[in-house]
């Protein structure tokens, strides 16, 4: 999961849980995002890269360079 990219589907920011679809086994799933540097708000749309990967479906993401 580290280092994979995905695309923001629920905003991501301090004191909430986000959403990201990320490519993975064939398919997209979603998974719960908390961004992985703190006070960070990730807009809708935004391309991400998984930094942490927390089983069964969290992750903590950063905006992709693109």
């Amino acid at each position: 999961m580290v280092g994979k990219q995905g695309r923001v589907t629920g905003r991501i920011g301090p004191g909430l849980v986000g959403e990201v679809l990320v490519p993975i086994r064939g398919g997209v799933e979603a998974f719960y995002a908390h961004p992985a540097v703190p006070d960070e708000e990730i807009p809708v749309g935004t391309i991400i890269v998984v930094v942490e990967y927390s089983p069964p479906r969290t992750v903590y993401v950063a905006r992709a360079i693109v």
